[in-house]
């Protein structure tokens, strides 16, 4: 009799503990994954839409100096 009424408590028990922490766990670990995976995702769209093509810099031919040095009027 005692060995039934143990068996009941001990099942009972086990029912609360998976029903009341391992399937909220389970599910709040999914949801966080889908939202990461999400945000990742999201993030991975930016950077590749937000990937500038630096142009390359000009490289200009050094010009010969010409003439006179040009003196620049201070304007008041």
């Amino acid at each position: 009799m005692i060995r039934y009424l143990l068996f009941g408590i001990l099942l009972y028990f086990l029912y609360r503990f998976i029903f009341n922490f391992i399937i909220p766990v389970s599910r709040a670990t999914r949801e966080m994954r889908s939202k990461m995976s999400e945000f990742q995702n999201r993030m991975q769209e930016q950077q590749n839409g937000f990937n500038p093509q630096r142009p390359e810099p000009v490289k200009e031919s050094p010009k010969a100096k010409e003439g006179d040095y040009i003196d620049f009027e201070e304007v008041k």
